[in-house]
């Protein structure tokens, strides 16, 4: 079930017989040439949505889809949240999804960038509950897509070499296999992007005029991408079951 294709009446039933819901979260950043700005909160979220097609019990929220970008804005179409606002939204999510009943939410990551900041919303959301002497009514989790069971194994032996830490073939595969008709195509000079430190904007810009870091992201298909999803959405299904099933004291 998609919150966002459902009415109230239909998530006010659904919470009868499950308590889990996926945030699918990411950035809205560039990806080199040929990556979608997007496509750190598409991956999650095709792939969230794919797992959801295949367990009509799943419930997946809204995407997050702006998160900590503040490195990119030097290319145009990058959106960032600051750290403080990225977590005031992140616990006002938590707040909200919570209040109708949901005990076990799930946010599926696209961004590195992104998970400093969101650990450190779970800790302040955990104590702020602490400091009141209650145990929190609910759980958090946080999975990068690419740390699910077996998918990172995958695409290192898709990509052995030229996989990168930005803009990489197996995120950018991921995208082509759901948007075909989006595929980007460009000369990359040179084949595989330099690697250095992350640090502001023009900085960033500086050290990788084109975006990429590491990376060759001319090496994905649709094909790669598919097969990448296929090993991610049973993953996921399993882990989301798994983190339901746990008993809160």
């Amino acid at each position: 079930m998609l919150i966002h294709l459902s009415s109230w009446p239909e998530i006010d039933a659904r919470l009868k017989s499950t308590k889990t819901v996926i945030v699918p979260i990411g950035s809205n950043e560039q990806h080199g040439p040929t990556g979608l700005l997007g496509t750190d909160w598409l991956c999650p979220e095709i792939i969230a949505h794919a797992a959801e097609k295949q367990d009509e019990q799943i419930v997946v929220a809204p995407t997050f889809n702006i998160g900590m970008a503040q490195h990119h804005l030097a290319f145009a179409g990058t959106i960032s949240l600051r750290p403080s606002t990225f977590m005031a939204a992140i616990t006002d999510w938590v707040s909200s999804l919570n209040r109708h009943g949901f005990e076990r939410i799930y946010f599926l990551n696209g961004h590195g960038g992104n998970v400093a900041t969101i650990e450190a919303t779970f800790a302040e959301i955990y104590a702020e509950w602490s400091f009141l002497e209650e145990r929190a009514p609910f759980a958090l989790k946080l999975k990068n897509w690419w740390d699910l069971p077996g998918v990172h194994g995958l695409c290192t032996r898709m990509f052995p070499t030229g996989h990168g830490m930005h803009a990489t073939p197996s995120e950018v595969a991921v995208t082509q296999a759901a948007y075909p008709e989006r595929i980007k195509t460009a000369v990359l000079e040179p084949k595989i992007a330099p690697v250095g430190p992350i640090r502001d904007a023009l900085d960033y810009r500086a050290r990788f005029p084109d975006g990429r870091i590491g990376s060759d992201p001319l090496q994905a298909s649709p094909e790669k991408g598919q097969e990448i999803i296929d090993a991610a959405v049973p993953a996921l299904l399993k882990d989301v079951a798994e983190f339901s099933a746990e008993v809160l004291p």
